[in-house]
């Protein structure tokens, strides 16, 4: 059987191909580099800011705040406590739940 390719052709691209791939080493860390900050300003950071709200909006809330939750019950905040929050949905009908699990304060007048 007859070989397309000559011993002497297949050495001289192997060495072509073995000296012409050293100088990548750069490049690859620039393109590492890209990812990290492609990561940063498009997951890290945004997350960190509605983070950084949900805190400040736990920190300010007080009694009488109308406030929506993660469950999307709506109702007014009557007490608070270090961790809890007691918000009334009706009439005669109060539920205590963690502040975490406010989701927003609501303008007034809302209900």
């Amino acid at each position: 059987m007859v070989f397309f390719i000559s011993n002497a052709q297949a050495a001289s691209a192997a060495t072509t191909t073995s000296t012409g791939s050293q100088g990548g080493g750069f490049s690859q860390i620039l393109i590492l580099l890209a990812f990290v900050v492609i990561f940063y300003l498009l997951l890290w950071r945004p997350q960190a800011k509605r983070a950084k709200e949900h805190r400040q909006l736990m920190a300010n809330l007080g009694i009488g705040d109308e406030v929506s939750t993660t469950g999307g019950i709506v109702g007014k905040v009557t007490a608070l406590r270090d961790d809890f929050v007691t918000v009334q949905i009706a009439e005669n009908v109060k539920i205590k739940m963690q502040k975490a699990a406010v989701a927003s304060v609501l303008p007034k007048g809302t209900l």
